[in-house]
């Protein structure tokens, strides 16, 4: 499973609202080969659902991603930061042998 933090959830439901996205918006996340950790994430939003999918919702917010990229995401847990140190959206993940300092890319 892949669940969101309140914070991450508020921001997610807000960015939906302001962007105009369709009622049935969900948030698919990704792993793709890249960055400077080896593996980067991705993260947008979408309303069109793939045959390879796999779905969760935690606290309201629907999230999917890739059959592949749910072996490298299986109890990740996404959050939102606004402090000093960045802002955005950050991927707690459990699988990540090591991360690189921008958080955008990792290893297994």
């Amino acid at each position: 499973m892949i669940t969101v933090t309140e914070k991450a959830k508020e921001r997610a439901l807000e960015l939906m609202a302001k962007e105009s996205h369709p009622t049935e918006s969900f948030i698919r996340v990704g792993v793709a080969g890249g960055g400077c950790s080896g593996l980067s994430y991705s993260l947008e939003f979408d309303h069109e659902l793939k045959a390879d999918d796999k779905q969760f919702e935690d606290k309201g917010v629907k999230i999917v991603c890739d059959k592949k990229s749910f072996l490298y995401l299986v109890g990740t847990q996404l959050d939102f930061s606004d402090g000093l140190n960045g802002k955005g959206f950050q991927f707690i993940n459990p699988n990540a042998s090591r991360t690189c300092g921008c958080g955008e890319s990792f290893a297994v």
